[in-house]
């Protein structure tokens, strides 16, 4: 089963990333990237079109999760239509990343597996700092030897919209899609106003908190943003920042070398 195709997924609250990687990809130092991402709902699993996208022969599942419920909604369906197919779980334990925090067990294994791609990306004993989007934003810190330090969680996008429409009664539940040009500050209508509020919001709240953990830095950090909601952010941060949308499969599939 070494040689199989992997498939890394990556279940998030709202939506589930999958990425198909090729073998020499894996196989080798370099970071992997997927050859093909597709996404589905948590809360719905995948659909039949997944069984047409799929090689006839065993493939390998290796799934980061932050949902319990999705996890076991895709490891179901693994076993049901793919059963001679290798599906894991994985746990910290598996990533190649020493986790200094006051509880390890309970870090996202999102936030981790952006991290050990960073750490493929990085230049030797240089800190980092990565970026992340789903549905929370997250600013986590690497050590100069790579050791996860912790970081910041704050609202994303969505659940930032959704808080203001539940608790105000005359908002608009309004959204900002990641392929829209960065909003005008000044809305001249109420959604106009909330997408600024969201997308400015964000890269305020980014820019101070990477401001706030270079000063406590004796080297400058290189910074690498990932997830889809942030492509539009990822300049407006810092020009130098590295946008890659997929760290968190990359990192899973480092993670399937061993």
């Amino acid at each position: 089963m070494s040689a199989a195709q992997l498939i890394a997924v990556d279940i998030g609250n709202s939506f589930a990333k999958l990425g198909w990687f090729a073998k020499d990809a894996v196989a080798a130092n370099e970071l992997p990237l997927p050859t093909q991402v597709i996404d589905f709902r948590t809360d719905i699993g995948p659909g039949d079109e997944l069984l047409e996208m799929l090689p006839r022969e065993a493939v390998r599942w290796r799934v980061s999760s932050v949902n319990r419920a999705g996890q076991q909604r895709l490891s179901q369906w693994v076993q049901q239509h793919r059963p001679a197919d290798d599906y894991r779980l994985l746990t910290r334990h598996d990533l190649p990343l020493d986790v200094q925090v006051d509880e390890p067990l309970k870090v996202g294994l999102d936030r981790l597996a952006a991290a050990v791609a960073a750490n493929v990306l990085r230049t030797a004993q240089t800190p980092a700092i990565v970026i992340g989007a789903g549905t929370a934003v997250t600013v986590n810190l690497l050590s100069a030897e790579g050791v996860f330090l912790g970081g910041t969680i704050l609202a994303g996008f969505r659940m930032s919209a959704e808080a203001l429409f539940g608790g105000a009664e005359q908002l608009p539940l309004t959204t900002f899609h990641p392929n829209e040009e960065p909003p005008e500050v000044v809305g001249k209508n109420t959604e106009a106003a909330i997408r600024s509020g969201l997308f400015w919001g964000a890269v305020g709240a980014v820019r101070e908190i990477v401001t706030r953990i270079k000063a406590d830095l004796a080297t400058e950090p290189e910074l690498f943003i990932t997830g889809g909601d942030l492509r539009r952010l990822s300049p407006l941060v810092d020009e130098r920042a590295r946008y890659l949308p997929h760290m968190v499969l990359s990192g899973i599939a480092v993670a399937s070398r061993s």
